[in-house]
């Protein structure tokens, strides 16, 4: 049995529907509110909450697999529960921060919880994802509005990786033990910058989708209020204003994993364009 949490969210929905159509082991999802997620027919919908350990008892249940995306909860008491359930390896969805900026906040964040699973006696599989191509979802409403967006560095390309190649290589290492006490830097297929992510979600609407360059300072007063100080600088630094060659670095990791190359940012768009309409 393997028990998705996050299964409504970004990855965990792509991963438990890939699951499901694969010959994997029966598959969990677990949601805050079971009665009204949307997962497959045939997918066991499991209520709890991860910043409640003692909810996820009957979930974990039976569960030899886990899928964890921390930073929703009390991660080293959930790690504890899911040990004395029984559960033998978990995926953990780290971020490729832990390497490539461990001074900030959340990458030691991140970093503390893959310790904790390191030393969990369970086994692992730990995936570092770069920036997500859904990040763009950001400029959803100014696009739908204006047909614009103002950011930073708009010329500055990372390699943003599809949600859903984070839960292919997750699938592989959930049903396959050959990638247990791996680590995996996964990006997406080459750079793209701001300005080419608004090109490409611009061709999908058959529309133009205009491009302002802002200051540092300038995005800071944007996110600073829904975000924090602290955490506004971080984002800005990792959107580019503190790059460096390992942000940068493209890895073929998807490819090698699972099989099939990773997915252009192109494609992310045309799947998710009613969010722009």
């Amino acid at each position: 049995m393997i028990l998705v949490t996050g299964a409504t969210g970004n990855i965990g929905s792509a991963l438990v529907r890939q699951l499901h159509g694969s010959d994997a082991s029966p598959v969990r999802g677990l949601t805050r509110d079971a009665a009204r997620a949307p997962l497959p027919a045939g997918v066991e919908a499991f209520e709890g909450d991860l910043a409640r350990p003692a909810s996820l008892k009957p979930a974990l249940d039976g569960v030899r697999s886990l899928f964890l995306v921390p930073g929703m909860g009390a991660d080293a008491a959930v790690l504890t529960a899911a040990r004395r359930a029984g559960v033998e390896h978990v995926v953990l969805v780290s971020s490729i921060t832990v390497r490539t900026h461990p001074h900030l906040p959340a990458a030691a964040g991140n970093a503390a919880v893959e310790r904790l699973l390191q030393d969990s006696g369970m086994s692992w599989t730990i995936l570092r994802p770069t920036q997500f191509a859904s990040n763009t979802l950001w400029w959803a409403q100014s696009i739908r509005e204006h047909r614009s967006i103002r950011v930073p560095y708009a010329d500055i390309g990372l390699p943003s990786v599809h949600p859903a190649d984070i839960a292919a290589v997750a699938r592989v290492a959930l049903t396959e033990s050959d990638h247990r006490g791996r680590t995996y830097p996964l990006t997406g297929p080459a750079r793209i910058t701001p300005r080419q992510q608004a090109r490409a979600i611009g061709a999908v609407l058959a529309d133009d989708v205009s491009v302002v360059e802002i200051d540092r300072e300038e995005a800071h007063r944007q996110l600073a209020p829904s975000m924090g100080e602290q955490t506004a600088h971080a984002v800005l630094d990792l959107m580019g204003g503190d790059v460096n060659a390992e942000l940068l670095t493209v890895h073929d990791t998807v490819a090698r994993v699972t099989g099939s190359p990773a997915r252009p940012f192109p494609r992310w768009a045309a799947e998710n364009v009613a969010a722009f309409r």
